[in-house]
């Protein structure tokens, strides 16, 4: 890589139980991977919370879909089947007969947070690891056997992420962060913020975040 490449800093601000969130992080790093020596990314994750009132037994999936939108049950099963297809597109599996619940996402926020402090590649994994856990595997990704299970996954040390959960350390750091984006207009997930600047809503095809990269990194943007 060339010391002249182009730093470009992104903030992906996300759910961990948005199904578009999945599927716009999948396009992005393919299309990082387009970009490839071109650009030199730097890739953080940002909470945001689609259902932070929801209780700890959560909710199931499509009643929940069909109260908070307003949509019939058919029209949520269409959805899920347009997601699992928009998916499969990229890679990602989408098991629709396994995501029956949604749940509360402020502790698996928790552990990304401390995963950011401990390394970029550590929270990205941690992040993939969630989104695995609940769109494919169907798992309740508020359990805290099963995040402490997915941060050691993800290369950190399952010990330590008990004790945060059993605790309410990083709590106000992602409130903070979730209160410095909505505060910034973000009221939709996923959103690509670019060096604090561009921003790129929605889960959008391979080709858009490929052209804002390579626009940003010749300087264009």
């Amino acid at each position: 890589m060339s010391e002249t490449t182009v730093p470009i800093r992104i903030d992906f601000v996300s759910d961990v139980s948005c199904p578009w969130c999945a599927i716009g992080l999948q396009a992005l790093e393919q299309a990082i991977a387009r970009v490839g020596d071109d650009a030199r990314v730097e890739l953080h994750f940002q909470p945001f919370e689609l259902n932070p009132a929801l209780a700890a037994e959560g909710e199931d999936a499509i009643e929940h879909l069909t109260a908070k939108y307003g949509m019939s049950e058919q029209q949520a099963r269409d959805n899920g089947e347009a997601i699992r297809a928009r998916g499969a597109e990229l890679g990602f599996t989408f098991d629709m007969d396994r995501r029956r619940h949604v749940w509360n996402t402020f502790d698996a926020h928790r552990l990304l947070h401390w995963a950011g402090l401990e390394s970029l590649q550590a929270q990205r994994a941690l992040k993939h690891a969630l989104l695995r856990a609940y769109f494919t595997d169907g798992e309740n990704v508020s359990d805290h056997d099963v995040l402490a299970r997915l941060a050691g996954s993800a290369g950190l040390d399952a010990a330590r992420a008990r004790r945060i959960l059993a605790s309410d350390e990083f709590a106000d750091a992602v409130r903070e962060r979730e209160r410095h984006y909505t505060g910034s207009g973000i009221t939709a997930v996923p959103s690509a913020i670019f060096n604090d600047r561009h921003l790129v809503q929605g889960g959008q095809p391979v080709d858009v975040f490929e052209r804002a990269l390579r626009q940003l990194a010749s300087g264009a943007g």
